[in-house]
């Protein structure tokens, strides 16, 4: 009887009752007030710090990398670095602390890492004052280790904490706060600079702090009913679900890192054209124009996140229509990336607002896809892809650019048309998710 069941689960994605996201009756009771969906305002905000304050980590720092340079002595590839370190060794490490979170807690995991990530930001800066680019880079990758803690598990952390539409509008959120911290940070950083140039790094402690008290004293996260799993088991576990909705949740892992592959490309692309002739524009007056498409990706998904509640016939029709959006704006640039700069800016705006679309719902998803048994790992290994396609976006953005400027919207134009498709055939949730 149990292996007719597991049969069906394999075959038809609808019939998977895990996947709608429904909470065990002991996790319902071990949540407390929290699990019945009336989350408050300043839990929403202590969860929503945490993201943005993984965002700083990299943003932040874009607008001081010529000055890095010129200071330290050190080549552009080697200020690259700098990003990307933070970056591949976040990506890394992140499907080990969504583990842990499963094994021990959410909390258990994020504090220790946002101190870890606002330690080694004063490290970085006093590698700063002593013109030590070594100290520097290794500052950035313990920054890595330490990120790898934040918001993929606060994603998680808010599966934990709220069902039904409370839980889709907190995610929402929280894409909404990554969305807000790509706005902000590069205006941050550049306002930093006018200090001194390495102020950024002082500046992530006083962010780790304060998101650090929020999760402390304003999260109750409720307490586990069952012991944990062996790692045989619970690799088991984790294997025996992806056997099981691979087909659907591999699809939403792809489209959420191509999504976010695709919007920090472009925002490279639309960077680097600002500065050159016939625009000129860079400091902070780039950055307010590159907040242009962000916020509307900003706006997008807090929308998003707020309507959707558990609706699966609404995420679908929204995931699909956001990246229809993705498709034809991309698309358009092809034949007007050198036309008009206002109506370039439009068309990335309304891809971003397409992303805005897509992200919330995929989160919603992939958080009410398993048991909170599981759910730090498979979140984990969702924004650990997300993370790499941040990390990727900028690097072959400039190759391409190199190649020719049409390559690069003819190339993420496919891209969000092949994950259309697959989208479209492959992610059909049940009317009601959860």
């Amino acid at each position: 009887m149990e292996k007719t069941k597991d049969k069906k689960l394999n075959i038809t994605f609808e019939s998977d009752i895990e996947w709608t996201g429904r909470r065990s009756k002991s996790e319902d009771k071990s949540s407390g007030g929290a699990s019945k969906g009336k989350g408050s305002l300043l839990e929403f905000i202590a969860l929503a710090t945490v993201p943005l304050v993984l965002v700083l980590g990299n943003s932040m720092l874009v607008p001081i990398l010529p000055d890095m340079q010129e200071r330290l002595g050190i080549s552009q590839f080697q200020s690259s670095l700098i990003i990307t370190l933070f970056s591949v060794t976040a990506g890394l490490v992140i499907p080990v602390s969504g583990y842990l979170s499963d094994r021990f807690s959410r909390k258990a995991i994020i504090i220790p890492s946002l101190i870890i990530y606002g330690a080694a930001g004063v490290l970085a800066g006093f590698g700063a004052i002593w013109n030590s680019y070594t100290i520097i880079i290794i500052a950035r990758a313990i920054q890595g280790l330490g990120a790898a803690g934040t918001a993929p598990i606060a994603m998680a952390l808010a599966g934990d904490l709220y069902k039904e539409g409370t839980e889709s509008k907190a995610l929402g959120l929280i894409e909404a706060a990554n969305g807000t911290g790509k706005v902000v940070s590069p205006i941050i950083g550049s306002l930093l600079a006018i200090i001194v140039w390495y102020a950024a790094f002082f500046a992530f402690p006083i962010f780790c702090a304060l998101a650090l008290l929020a999760i402390m004293f304003l999260i109750k996260e409720p307490k586990k009913t069952k012991a944990p799993p062996k790692l045989g088991a619970y690799l088991k576990s984790i294997g025996k679900i992806l056997k099981e909705k691979g087909r659907w949740l591999i699809t939403s892992f792809f489209a959420g890192s191509l999504a976010l592959f695709v919007l920090f490309g472009v925002l490279f692309y639309l960077s680097d054209i600002l500065e050159v002739e016939p625009y000129n524009i860079d400091g902070v007056k780039k950055g307010l124009v590159l907040a242009i498409p962000l916020l509307g990706q900003v706006v997008t998904a807090y929308t998003t996140g707020a309507l959707i509640k558990k609706n699966g016939k609404l995420m679908r029709w929204l995931m699909n229509i956001g990246l229809t959006l993705m498709t034809v704006s991309l698309g358009l640039c092809i034949l007007f990336f050198n036309k008009s700069i206002y109506l370039f800016i439009g068309l990335l705006t309304l891809s971003s607002i397409g992303t805005g679309l897509l992200l919330p719902c995929l989160n919603t998803m992939i958080t009410g896809s398993v048991k909170r048994e599981q759910r730090g790992m498979i979140t984990s290994i969702y924004n650990s892809l997300r993370f790499l396609g941040v990390a990727a976006g900028p690097p072959l953005f400039g190759w391409m650019m190199e190649k020719s400027h049409q390559i690069v919207f003819i190339t993420v134009t496919s891209l969000a048309f092949l994950t259309l498709v697959l989208v479209f055939f492959l992610i059909k949730p049940p009317a009601k998710v959860g």
